[in-house]
């Protein structure tokens, strides 16, 4: 009964927070122990008792000071220093500018809207097909999730409880091994069609383009910096993260104006919001989980099919890529965490880290993925391209981010080797 509640409330489109609330109260209802519901508030709000979880909002509070104090558009003129008169310059300098963004956003959803504002009109009046275009900068926002801080490694780090920080580590190869495999790409594609060039810079401007950037640069070399070396949590991070996002945006660049400060953090309230309810409902559900022996009943029939922990995971990236298809990285990443971790490490002896990195990987292809394919219907509102034109153009990327996904699979050390 409580699996075809789950799957009704699931597919007539009520809120994930509720699915898993109201699944598990029918669960507790349907098994005739009352003292279960003395449990149901405390595992609730227990949910939300991670210190961990505080990055969440301040991750996001950071991706909109940066937005909102022009270090953005700095970023992308940084980025643009390197690339010359390169043929296809305006899709490399998209790609090197999704993967600095991706260091402060953390977010793809949120990723895919702001660099298709920037990029997309600029690369489409230099001669860029639009759906190209939103593709790129759709491909780029992959690297969100992997490339520190990332929300869904935050997630899965108080799921799994190791250490955020070293899952940000673990992350480092897989995001620059997607990012030289667009870059790869862009230059097939560039070849072949005849991007346009680039404008070469000036010596003149490329300095002013530096110097400008610096002041915006130092929030992600210090929050990234700061975590790898040990200095500070990912939470302590992106507290000095925001407050130098604030520091550079109203002093060094003055575009930061406090008018615009209520909607923004408005904005940051309601999102955090919903990321959190779905965490404390997800609690709830992952104690049922747990009660009910699910994640030993699941090894053992795991078992029964492969003891190969290769050929178990490539099992698990098929069964991710079709969730990701149809739920928020985020929701499953909290509904599947609780029953795979256990068997994935008690079972076939797998790394936590790569277990996370894999999982968070496989999930974000799902974002550009129809059914529901979240990013990709947030590129087409926002540039105006349909969606198949887009999925047609992303192929190539999302055939990249497979491959490194298998090799990753294949050679755990990539994930694990600074740990």
């Amino acid at each position: 009964m409580v699996a075809v509640i789950f799957l009704v409330l699931l597919f007539i489109g009520v809120p994930i927070a509720l699915v898993l609330a109201v699944s598990a109260m029918a669960y507790i209802v349907s098994s005739d122990n009352a003292v279960l519901f003395l449990s149901y508030p405390q595992q609730f709000f227990g949910g939300l008792s991670q210190y961990g979880l505080l990055a969440i909002p301040l991750f996001m509070l950071v991706g909109e000071l940066m937005n909102e104090g022009g270090l953005t558009r700095r970023l992308v003129a940084f980025a643009s220093v390197f690339l010359g008169s390169i043929r296809g310059g305006l899709a490399y300098i998209n790609i090197l500018a999704n993967m600095m963004l991706a260091s402060i956003v953390g977010s793809a959803n949120a990723q895919v809207a702001v660099m298709s504002q920037v990029m997309v009109p600029e690369m489409h009046r230099k001669g860029y097909d639009r759906s190209f275009a939103t593709a790129t900068t759709a491909a780029g926002a992959l690297l969100a999730p992997v490339i520190p801080p990332s929300m869904l490694f935050v997630i899965f780090g108080v799921l799994a409880q190791i250490s955020i920080g070293d899952l940000f580590v673990a992350g480092i190869v897989p995001g620059l091994l997607m990012a030289v495999g667009f870059i790869l790409v862009i230059a097939v594609l560039g070849f072949i069609h005849e991007y346009p060039k680039n404008e070469r810079l000036t010596p003149r401007q490329a300095l002013r383009n530096v110097v400008a950037s610096i002041p915006s640069l130092s929030v992600p070399v210090v929050m990234i910096g700061s975590i790898v070396g040990g200095l500070a949590t990912p939470t302590e991070a992106a507290a000095v993260g925001a407050a130098m996002a604030v520091l550079v945006g109203r002093f060094a660049h003055g575009e930061m104006k406090t008018d615009r400060m209520g909607d923004m953090l408005l904005r940051v309230a309601i999102n955090s919001g919903v990321v959190l309810a779905l965490v404390a409902a997800a609690a709830v559900f992952g104690w049922v989980i747990i009660y009910e022996q699910l994640p030993q009943r699941l090894g053992e029939l795991m078992q029964s099919m492969t003891s190969d922990p290769f050929v178990y995971l490539l099992l698990l990236m098929g069964l991710l890529l079709m969730v990701g298809m149809v739920l928020d990285g985020i929701a499953a990443l909290i509904l599947l965490v609780p029953i795979v971790l256990p068997v994935a490490q008690a079972v076939y002896g797998i790394n936590p880290y790569h277990l996370g990195v894999l999982m968070c990987i496989n999930l974000t292809l799902g974002l550009l993925t129809p059914p529901v394919g979240a990013a990709l219907y947030v590129a087409s509102r926002v540039t105006g391209c349909k969606p198949g034109d887009i999925i047609k153009a992303l192929l190539p990327f999302l055939l990249v981010t497979v491959l490194v996904l298998l090799l990753i699979t294949w050679m755990p050390d990539l994930v694990t080797a600074f740990l």
